[in-house]
């Protein structure tokens, strides 16, 4: 399961608003014989790629697979009828699919005689599922917000070359949408196919929501924020981001801010801290939201 954990995020930011899964098949001797992940909505899943590779070593094996397979025709046939057909004796699932539609592929594959265990690693796999099922709950796309912070912890306009700059390059590739400077674009412009979205003119005021609802009926499941733009305080200040990742400079180890406030952040109130790394020039945190 961590292997097809592992290969599934190879199809972060392309897969939307199909989620990112990944698929291992073990032989009746518990040898790997294939193995699939899904890259671009309309092509194969998952599945059907591993099947494919496996080819009749599938066959009384065990299919390992991050998310429920599929049971309806749309764009590809239902991946429960790929794996019945290929005679496979059991099937280990991390996460159950809330968009099944009808009795749902883990149902119709034991009623087929397969083998089922689901819930398998489900907190592992969730690590690159999760955005993806927290857009469908929330109907709205995952949202993450990158910036530097001054000494005091405020958030500031741009992101400076360097470490913060090097983890945005990282991360828009596992996004759908990127917010920055330059509007919003892409995060793979090579992923999808579609034009370069641009952000309404003019403040985005009460609309915050709509825009990011807008942005969400292009397919888009998840979207990084990038530094601090006049365009986007509306939606960090209106509870809408779902995760933060902060960098804060490095400071003296007896110092007093120069400010009238009187008071420093670490993070935005209504986050949990998740993660706190030491890097040579600031210290990274990441929050989740409560």
């Amino acid at each position: 399961m961590r292997r097809a954990i592992a290969i599934s995020a190879q199809g972060l930011g392309s897969t939307s608003p199909n989620p990112p899964v990944g698929c291992v098949i073990l032989d009746s001797d518990g040898r790997t014989v294939g193995e699939g992940y899904h890259l671009r909505k309309g092509e194969p899943h998952a599945e059907v790629n591993a099947l494919t590779a496996a080819g009749k070593r599938a066959e009384g094996g065990t299919v390992v697979v991050t998310l429920e397979p599929c049971n309806h025709y749309g764009r590809t046939p239902p991946c429960r009828e790929a794996l019945i057909n290929a005679n496979v004796a059991r099937v280990l699932i991390a996460v159950m699919d809330p968009t099944s539609r009808g009795a749902g592929g883990a149902a119709l594959l034991r009623k087929a005689g397969v083998e089922v265990e689901q819930g398998f690693l489900e907190d592992e796999a969730l690590l690159v599922l999760g955005p993806w099922k927290a857009s469908l709950k929330d109907g709205r796309p995952f949202i993450t917000w990158i910036y530097e912070a001054g000494p005091d912890g405020s958030p500031s306009p741009h992101l400076t070359p360097g470490v913060a700059c090097e983890e945005l390059n990282a991360l828009r590739e596992s996004h759908d949408l990127v917010i920055g400077q330059d509007g919003v674009e892409e995060g793979r412009p090579d992923s999808h196919g579609s034009d370069v979205f641009q952000l309404p003119h003019g403040p985005l005021g009460g609309n915050s929501a709509e825009m990011v609802r807008t942005l969400g009926d292009t397919g888009s499941r998840s979207i990084l924020l990038s530094g601090v733009i006049d365009e986007l305080s509306p939606i960090t200040s209106a509870g809408m981001v779902d995760q933060v990742i902060a960098y804060l400079p490095k400071t003296s180890c007896s110092w007093s801010p120069d400010t009238d406030s009187g008071q420093t952040i670490a993070i935005p109130d209504g986050y949990r801290l998740t993660d706190v790394t030491r890097r040579a020039t600031h210290v990274r945190l990441v929050g989740r939201r409560t």
